[in-house]
């Protein structure tokens, strides 16, 4: 089963709609002494237009009863009414102005902690984790997720206060004035939370689909975008924009589903508003017609049910953007809840005094835990050596390397480095013995500079340039117009493949490592630079281990040993020239391969 499938297994599960939404308000907790307040400034703010339509109302009910009684208007008490309005008016903006203040920086707050949870997670999750997900769904997830849970809290929340506090009070006002037709409100209530329920019930799937076919699409236009050289050398374009359509189009199709069934909730409560409405008119004019109740009550009633219904209609809107956003939650606490690799603490050892022996014994592993990579592993490498590691392709030669540097653990056997097991060290430790330089190039936009001395904590501009000269970059970076302050753009676009390599070999050598793994580290580099970088290497080499993953002649024929690989087992062993004369896998190998 692909991972899509997966993905699109998952999204059919039933969701956690309580535990997530429990889950998220637990991120609110730091805040809720500022919560307090937005809701103490809420209910001020509604106080005061709760009381307009009964200020307002008394003021219909003096003209009334001049106008039916025949006598003058009290112009007087109306312009009191009108000046006592407009100060509730300011009242009821001030303090509604104060809680959008406090409530924009709770909500940034609480993102900004949970973005850095989310940044700090991604550095403890084990490799294998990056490489069952694209990047386009991680992007997803720690951008447009996260950015709709911050609109949710923004605007989300304010209103859902605002809108509680707004029904308590307009309930209270209600009783007070006529408990008949305040039931005759109360009935619709149940009416509006029961549409809301039954709609986001349905609509939460949709959502849910929504932003997995939103990362799909940010991961497919990531790759295409980022090889789109390779895109336009093989005339993908068409191909590409196929699988974008495609894309887009079950991106619309769940989106589409999503808003519209959410979209029926604002006409359901507007239209059980709108009884409501009709009910108070009929029941308030027998009253008035009665002499049960003043007409200026039943205009305030009448406003009161309008009021009522807005913060009803608004939870159709709110439920809206909370289903988007409790979807986009699901997926990053589901990121939150991944393994992490387990937290060691290194042991009382000096790691630059350890010999760089390297030795496999027993090993086996395997990506998934009832089918085994590699078997029985076992090769004893000395201090000082070089091993070429060659092999068709799924033969296991990265997942060596992955080994060697614990990116995975082995399921069982014993990995040995200077006598010493492997996880007796934590990674940190065994990391710093290791430097890599990988065929695919790695850079980040900063100076050159920087990223010479990423592979050094606090290396001087010294160390970095002769780091330069030792990789032959010293003169290219010194004839770029900046020098070693040029700043490179996303992943080095602004120079060229092969000073990008050498780049990367200067930032291995400033480490200073008593192992180095190297995947065909002069690939990108035309011959001239080629020669530089192996005598660098050559150099760089001394005295120290190197593993190195073979695709050419000219890094096989000079290593100590060659390790020959097919299906997880080393099946050759020896020298370039000894396993040529033994006529056997690596010959064969060779000759299809490597001769030249």
């Amino acid at each position: 089963m692909s991972k899509d499938e997966k993905d699109d297994k998952s999204t059919r599960k039933p969701v956690e709609f309580k535990k997530t939404l429990g889950r998220l308000a637990n991120y609110l907790k730091p805040e809720r002494n500022k919560l307090i307040a937005v809701a103490l400034f809420a209910l001020l703010s509604t106080v005061f237009n709760v009381l307009s339509p009964v200020i307002l109302g008394s003021a219909t009910t003096s003209i009334f009863e001049s106008v039916t009684t025949g006598t003058a208007i009290d112009f007087s008490f109306i312009g009191q009414v009108v000046m006592t309005l407009i100060v509730l008016y300011l009242f009821a903006s001030f303090f509604a102005f104060i809680q959008q203040y406090l409530m924009a920086g709770i909500s940034q707050r609480t993102i900004a902690s949970l973005r850095k949870e989310i940044s700090d997670k991604l550095t403890l999750v084990p490799l294998k984790y990056f490489d069952q997900h694209s990047h386009g769904d991680l992007l997803s997830r720690a951008v447009n997720d996260i950015d709709n849970i911050n609109n949710s809290l923004q605007q989300g929340l304010s209103q859902i206060i605002t809108s509680v506090v707004t029904v308590v009070g307009i309930i209270v006002m209600m009783l007070l004035i006529s408990p008949l037709l305040t039931l005759v409100i109360v009935i619709t209530i149940p009416l509006s939370l029961l549409a809301v329920r039954i709609v986001a019930s349905y609509s939460q799937e949709y959502f849910r689909n929504q932003q997995m076919e939103l990362g799909k699409l940010n991961g497919h236009i990531e790759e295409m975008y980022g090889g789109h050289q390779i895109v336009k050398a093989f005339g993908y374009e068409e191909r590409a924009i196929e699988r974008f359509d495609e894309m887009n189009e079950r991106l619309y199709t769940a989106g589409w589903r999503a808003q519209f069934i959410s979209g029926i909730m604002m006409p359901l409560i507007t239209f059980i508003g709108n009884l409501g409405f009709v009910f108070v008119s009929i029941v308030g004019g027998l009253l008035v017609i009665n002499g049960s109740i003043l007409i200026g009550n039943v205009q305030a009633f009448i406003q009161y049910t309008q009021q009522i219904s807005q913060p009803m209609s608004q939870v159709a809107s709110i439920a809206n953007m909370i289903q988007n956003a409790l979807a986009s939650a699901e997926r990053i606490f589901a990121l939150l809840d991944e393994e992490e690799e387990s937290k060691e603490e290194g042991i009382s050892v000096d790691v630059d005094a350890l010999k760089a022996d390297v030795s496999f014994e027993h090993v086996g592993f395997g990506y998934e835990q009832n089918a085994l990579l590699i078997n029985d592993l076992n090769v004893n490498i000395k201090e000082g050596q070089m091993v070429a590691i060659v092999g068709p392709t799924g033969a296991g030669k990265t997942t060596l390397i992955n080994l060697l540097m614990r990116f995975y653990e082995i399921n069982r056997g014993k990995l040995a480095i200077g006598g010493m097991n492997s996880t007796d060290l934590s990674r940190e430790q065994l990391r710093h013995i290791f430097a890599m330089v990988l065929q695919d190039t790695w850079l980040f936009s900063g100076t050159i500079k920087e990223n010479i001395g990423f592979g050094k904590k606090n290396a001087t501009d010294e160390e970095i340039r002769a780091a330069a000269r030792a990789a032959y970059a010293d003169d290219f970076i010194r004839a770029l117009p900046d020098g070693y302050e040029t700043v490179l753009q996303q992943d080095g676009a602004n120079i060229s493949q092969g000073q990008k390599q050498l780049l990367t070999i200067a930032r291995a050598i400033i480490s200073d490592p008593k192992i180095l793994i190297l995947d065909e580290a002069t690939s990108s580099v035309d011959t001239r630079t080629e020669l530089q970088i192996q005598k660098a290497m050559k150099q760089m080499m001394k005295n120290r281990t190197s593993f190195v993953i073979a695709h050419r002649l000219s890094t096989i024929k000079d290593a100590d040993v060659i390790l020959v690989m097919d299906k997880g087992n080393i099946i050759e062993k020896g020298t370039h020239h000894q396993l040529l004369e033994q006529k056997g896998f690596y010959a064969d190998l060779y000759e299809s391969r490597f001769a030249q």
